[in-house]
């Protein structure tokens, strides 16, 4: 489970150290397996200006650029479209060690002019699949400046090994809920709050099937998808998620915050009836991982009234996942049994980020605040129009008051906490 500590701060109201931090969670069994400072990874990068450009004597495709960066101005070859005077972007010094391919950059000679450093577009940085122009900075980046500080990636990263026992930790919330716990600093207020309908109805739901799985969700019209926001994609970049899309990356970023996997199917592309069944002989799909996986009747799937959709709490349709044209969404929070999720990741031998959530137990209550916090952040991104909340009927059994025997903790732990403290514990842990 990795998250940054920013990301934590959204959570814990703290003022402890990332070292007081970091000892804590291994004393409470989230053990930290590591700790990265991004700014290491982009040592030699820096904020540069590009001042002056001329052809290259040699090459049509190619610029002789005057870069200004901390050190002064040097010149350096260029071959991205989008290289002209007035652009400050990302420069990578000599020295530098290019994230995706460890390249180290030295002193070059290109089709005869001497070349000092690059000015690096996103996909050289690991950012997104843009290979054709250099990153653009926007207006009134300090030049010289840090490149980490300057993309929004100077967080510190914390990786936590999760224990199969720990499903509540899979998300920054549930980690910041622990740490409060122990007295390390104040859960903050859930920022979630349920969403009312501005119109009635939806797309139809149902559930049938072996594994009793739950099926819940809402229609969203009229939404406009693109790039998320820089604080977004920063943020699923630091921990190594590649930013696809402001709806994709909403679902990401709640299965991350708050431990709950989500869908958003694009709606259009639906027929009929959305519902969780069994799989039927000789069915298939393609999925969104662009390969096609062949079903057997222990698989739980989603499906509409032309066919499969996806498998269920494992990975999404290529056909009906949610694109940039997308207009009008169908967003899924779930519950399925841990078991058949299990054994169907492992059939098909598919790791995903919701199968390993899915087959170590969800918060049931989530399949209501689940759909309220990716309604809440879709409207704030995307905007739309928003419908009632649907679901199959829930027949997982809610919480229950059940009677705590105190004096077992002394029996059973060897320990000796008084009534009052025992109290405040299990509360700040949410029971």
């Amino acid at each position: 489970m990795k998250f940054t500590l920013s990301w934590l701060k959204d959570h814990l109201d703290t003022s402890a150290s990332l070292d007081e931090i970091a000892d804590k969670l291994t004393l409470i069994g989230l053990e930290v397996e590591a700790l990265v400072d991004p700014s290491e990874t982009f040592a030699n990068f820096e904020v540069a200006e590009i001042t002056a450009t001329a052809p290259h004597p040699a090459a049509d495709r190619l610029k002789i650029c005057t870069v200004k960066s901390g050190g002064g101005e040097q010149q350096l070859v260029c071959g991205a479209p989008n290289a002209r005077a007035g652009l400050v972007g990302i420069l990578a010094q000599e020295g530098a060690v290019l994230p995706v391919s460890g390249m180290v950059l030295g002193k070059a000679k290109i089709r005869g002019v001497e070349s000092r450093g690059m000015m690096c577009s996103g996909a050289e940085l690991g950012l997104n699949d843009d290979h054709d122009g250099i990153i653009e900075l926007e207006a009134g980046a300090s030049i010289g400046s840090p490149a980490a500080a300057a993309l929004g990636l100077d967080d510190l990263m914390i990786e936590i090994g999760i224990t199969p026992n720990r499903p509540d930790c899979l998300g920054v919330r549930g980690i910041a809920r622990d740490l409060a716990a122990a007295g390390l600093g104040t859960l903050k207020e859930d920022i979630t709050r349920p969403i009312k309908a501005e119109k009635k109805g939806g797309t139809p739901i149902d559930v049938s099937g072996e594994s009793s799985p739950v099926f819940a969700g809402r229609r969203i019209e009229g939404v406009k998808n693109g790039p998320s926001p820089d604080w977004l994609r920063a943020r699923l970049s630091a921990i190594g998620l590649k930013p696809i899309s402001a709806l994709v990356d909403i679902t990401n970023y709640i299965s991350y915050d708050r431990g709950r996997p989500l869908h958003v199917y694009d709606a259009d592309t639906l027929a009929g009836t959305v519902q969780a069944r069994q799989a039927r002989a000789g069915e298939s799909f393609v999925a969104l991982d662009e390969e096609t996986y062949e079903l057997n009747a222990t698989d739980c799937v989603i499906a509409d009234d032309r066919g499969v959709l996806g498998l269920a709490g494992i990975m999404g349709g290529l056909a009906s996942g949610s694109a940039l044209q997308t207009k009008n969404v169908l967003v899924e929070s779930a519950w399925f049994d841990p078991v058949a999720i299990a054994l169907s990741g492992r059939h098909h031998n598919i790791d995903s980020d919701a199968r390993y959530r899915f087959e170590r137990g969800i918060d049931t209550d989530s399949i209501y605040w689940g759909v309220d916090a990716a309604t809440q952040m879709i409207l704030e991104l995307c905007g739309g129009e928003v419908s009632e909340f649907v679901s199959s009927e829930i027949n997982i059994e809610k919480s229950k008051p059940f009677m705590f025997d105190t004096n077992k903790v002394k029996t059973f732990g060897g320990i000796e906490i008084n009534n009052k403290e025992q109290e405040k514990i299990l509360v700040s842990l949410g029971f």
